[in-house]
């Protein structure tokens, strides 16, 4: 096109020849149609222009900041941030910037969108990851097999259906008025039997699919074998099989009709029309041709248009055109969405800190934008990155070789204000607090895997920051000792805890804690001798003799460990300065852990070993409920323990039943706390702990409910 910027996305075909059509410009859209209307604006060949025109204005700049700040906006093509730019470049006095960037955007004002979508949903826009790239997700849709459950109910209709009607019928010729079969015998009944008996015999060969028509005890199998015993002796039969032989022909026919009749035709074609569909696997297997021509490394920004339905030149004998995509295979393509941790969080592809751990890695790669300070501009050059990256991949066009991101006027102009002298740390800190909050607003019932304290650990070295990260040990290989970072750990959340409901629920001693010694300290201990003492503390909290290397008695010790450290909740908190951030989501992450709970723990298991582990998982949460709930203010506090009343209430009697000891012994502590009475957690109720070298008190009363 003729004066067409080279920044300007294009629409670009197959094959990569660019179409001609402008992506930002073309008819108006509905959020365009209603501005117009809102603003009282002529919806007519200008309407653009005075779009473009109202938001330069004062009113309409003042409009755009406010979704700015609010990051109530969507960009889906670069140019839409153009106005957001420049908004925020008025805002803060540099306006003569503002002026040239107008100047170059104002010719293509009454073609081109430069304002975004406004939505009423805040974004937050940060480097793109994705769960799974484009060549694993075909991979994982190659490996897509027929259900053998459909595939057995197709053969059966298709070949199996079919004859039980010509054996209903072939019975049917030899009855009575009331039914009696084998009363008559037609001219060439026999053979026509003995025909059927081969077709049957046929079809058994040709598929070892698992039927109901060929199980043992069917009425389909029964009458083969009156069939079978016909053709040896007409007539022979003793009148307790004639009477079986009525029993099933009338069970039909009260069912489908008589085997003749239209009815029962109809009952067929119904049944024929309920298996034809093509199966997901044919679909699946399709849909992975789909992705060939995206870049097979990377992630895709928009999955949509792999998930439209089968079009004309794409359809087959078995999958026509016009056939939707089923759920399951749009779910396996959107696990290569390219998108936000916090969005991909949200739509459930991050669906726990295993996945997250995954993903991790991909953000300290790709921190785009966080070298600028101010948060809005920040976010807002995120988002226009994401869309430069969309028309890239989707498109099929490499456009970086054409023009690179820097090259768009106003995207030039956000480059000047980066902190040249902004390091890493100032980055890694950014990402670090974000994945932090996201993780334990998700996940707030489950401990931060090895996996995910590793990339965290990473991260907060990188950013510069001494935050004692400790791991999940296994109780089977634990050799009775702690490192120092654990006493440092420990130390940490004492000095965060003291005096808190959590402190006096797991009735920790703070002078016993300041006590131990660490490898910080002035003059240190022995490093052995460092480890053991806090191994020490942790087996007679728990209870046991150190050192004794059983499973159960390490698991216990190693429980009081994560109790005393809360296994990375303070230390991150307050190393990272997040109280204040997560002050309003304290509440529903502590009641996330409560609904968890109680789910799990009303799930029939079968196996031992499952139930161990669950016991030990609603331990875990246990604990993070009440380190979440010893953050909340009295009066918060006690209408959240109100409200886990009447959740509890809401559960399977053995529920409340088992686990009304356990709600007994936090109530119990916080009432004594906010009422400063003195406390006995035996006569109360119980503390809640994973682990127990005499088998869990919870799995004998199950055992003893046959639960």
């Amino acid at each position: 096109m003729p004066d067409t910027p080279a920044w300007a996305t294009l629409e670009v075909a197959t094959g990569g020849f660019a179409t001609g059509r402008l992506l930002a410009g073309g008819p108006l859209e509905v959020y365009e149609t209603q501005l117009i209307k809102r603003l009282s604006i002529p919806e007519n060949e200008d309407a653009r222009l005075r779009l473009n025109a109202y938001f330069v204005t004062d009113q309409g700049m003042g409009e755009l900041l406010s979704w700015l700040d609010d990051r109530r906006y969507a960009i889906r093509y670069p140019e839409e941030g153009a106005l957001l730019a420049i908004a925020w470049m008025c805002r803060e006095g540099h306006a003569e910037m503002a002026r040239d960037i107008l100047s170059t955007i104002s010719p293509l004002f009454p073609a081109l969108r430069f304002y975004p979508v406004p939505d009423f949903r805040p974004h937050r826009y940060d480097a793109g990851v994705q769960v799974q790239d484009v060549a694993t997700t075909r991979e994982r849709l190659r490996r897509i097999a027929p259900n053998p459950a459909i595939l057995a109910q197709r053969h059966a209709v298709a070949a199996y259906a079919p004859l039980h009607d010509r054996l209903l019928a072939l019975f049917a010729q030899t009855m009575t008025h009331d039914d009696w079969p084998c009363q008559v015998c037609p001219a060439d009944w026999l053979d026509r039997a003995r025909e059927l008996l081969l077709a049957f015999e046929e079809v058994d060969q040709a598929s070892r699919l698992p039927s109901k028509y060929r199980k043992a005890g069917s009425h389909h199998f029964q009458l083969r074998g009156y069939l079978q015993a016909c053709v040896i002796g007409f007539g022979a039969l003793p009148a307790k099989d004639l009477g079986r032989i009525r029993h099933i022909f009338r069970c039909s026919v009260a069912k489908r009709g008589h085997p003749l009749s239209a009815q029962n035709a109809q009952v067929r074609q119904l049944h024929r029309a309920e298996v034809s569909a093509p199966l997901h696997a044919e679909i699946a297997h399709l849909i992975e041709q789909r992705l060939t021509s995206f870049e097979q490394l990377e992630g895709l920004d928009d999955t949509g248009l792999c998930k439209i339905a089968v079009t004309e030149a794409e359809a087959t004998p078995r999958v026509p055109a016009g056939t939707a995509i089923p759920r399951s295979v749009r779910r396996k393509i959107d696990r290569c969405l390219k998108d936000s941790i916090e969005e991909l969080t949200r739509r459930g592809l991050i669906s726990s800190g295993e996945v997250m751990a995954q993903v991790l890695p991909q953000v300290t790669s790709g921190m785009h934008g966080l070298g600028l300070e101010n948060e809005s501009l920040q976010q807002l050059y995120a988002a226009i990155y994401r869309a430069f990256r969309q028309r890239r991949s989707l498109l099929l066009l490499n456009l970086e070789s054409q023009v690179r991101l820097a090259e768009l006027p106003w995207v030039n102009a956000i480059e000047s204000f980066r902190r040249k002298d902004l390091s890493a740390a100032t980055a890694s800190r950014q990402a670090l607090q974000q994945i932090v909050i996201l993780t334990l607003e998700h996940f707030p019932h489950a401990i931060l895997p090895n996996k995910l304290v590793r990339e965290i650990a990473d991260l907060a070295s990188r950013a510069g920051l001494a935050i004692p990260l400790v791991e999940e040990l296994a109780s089977d290989i634990f050799m009775g000792e702690f490192g120092s970072k654990f006493t440092r750990a420990a130390k940490l959340a004492c000095g965060m805890l003291q005096g808190s409901l959590y402190a006096d629920y797991y009735e920790i001693d703070a002078a016993q804690i300041e006590s131990l010694q660490d490898s910080h300290a002035r003059e240190p201990a022995p490093k052995r001798q460092v480890k053991a003492g806090f191994a020490q503390l942790c087996a007679q909290r728990a209870g046991v003799q150190l050192g004794q290397w059983r499973p159960a008695s390490n698991g216990m010790i190693i429980e009081q460990q994560q109790i005393l450290t809360t296994h990375n909740l303070a230390a991150l908190i307050s190393g990272l300065q997040l109280k204040n951030s997560l002050q309003s989501r304290f509440r529903d992450m502590a009641q996330s852990c409560f609904r968890w709970i109680c789910a799990r723990n009303q799930l029939q298991l079968v196996d031992w070993h499952a139930k161990l582990i669950r016991v030990k998982n609603s331990a875990y949460a246990w604990r993070q409920m009440v380190f979440f709930l010893s953050m909340l203010p009295p009066a918060e506090l006690k209408l959240t323990l109100d409200w886990m009343e009447e959740h509890y209430k809401q559960q399977s009697e053995q529920f409340q039943l088992r686990y009304r000891p356990v709600l007994d012994g936090l109530t119990s502590c916080a009432s004594a706390r906010m009422s400063s009475a003195p406390l006995s957690m035996e006569k109360q109720g119980r503390q809640f702990l994973g682990w127990s070298e005499t088998g869990h008190w919870l799995l004998r009363q199950a055992e003893d409910e046959g639960v």
